[in-house]
């Protein structure tokens, strides 16, 4: 194993989405745990450490707190209810542009993708989100190229990916480009990866998605 390991840090926070954060968490961990030789490892962290609460009401004990996190390599940003909050949140933002200046590649699901338009951190920059947030993600910030058809974008030291399952292939995409493609691919298949949609379950063009 090499001596100097690299970390990815997994946000979790109250009304995180489950698949935003558990899709990149499995790519990572089955990546980082088969393989510690490559030298990366990934950890969770929250605001304070405490249990958080999930969209759909998964509880979940994070690794760290904020203050107790070790240095990171690079940072995913998941999406889910509890982002709507911290778009207005100035510890949150003031936190995310602090992350800037210290963490060399940062990530979103779905609409983590908000709260780094809203810490000004997409500024001039290629990015996407949900497909319902793609005008939201607009009006924080006019100057954001939205890629409104993208599964994900990579932006440099940026990448955002779009809604909830789009996470999963922005961190194979992330072990590819970290790792490279054999690396990826076998990732890929280890986790057995090969969306197959059941059949008749495709949306008309333009369909809107409604619940009951």
């Amino acid at each position: 194993m090499t001596e100097t390991v690299r970390r990815i840090g997994m946000l979790l926070f109250d009304g995180v989405e489950e698949l935003d954060f558990a899709g990149p968490w499995e790519v990572l961990a089955f990546w980082t745990r088969m393989l510690p030789e490559d030298g990366w490892e990934v950890f969770t962290l929250s605001p304070t450490g405490s249990i958080v609460e999930c969209a759909k009401g998964l509880k979940v004990t994070p690794d760290h707190s904020f203050d107790s996190a070790p240095a990171m390599d690079v940072l995913v940003f998941p999406g889910g209810q509890g982002t709507r909050p911290m778009v207005k949140d100035d510890l949150i933002l003031d936190w995310v542009r602090a992350q800037r200046d210290r963490v060399p590649l940062i990530t979103s699901v779905c609409t983590g993708a908000l709260v780094l338009a809203a810490a000004g951190l997409l500024q001039d920059r290629p990015a996407t989100t949900h497909w319902r947030s793609l005008d939201v993600l607009a009006d924080l910030d006019p100057s954001i190229e939205v890629r409104r058809d993208a599964r994900y974008v990579d932006a440099g030291d940026i990448i955002t990916s779009s809604g909830v399952s789009a996470g999963t292939d922005m961190a194979l995409y992330l072990v590819q480009r970290l790792a490279g493609d054999e690396r990826a691919r076998w990732v890929r298949r280890g986790i057995q990866y090969d969306p197959q949609p059941p059949a008749g379950t495709d949306w008309p063009e333009g369909a809107e998605w409604q619940v009951g």
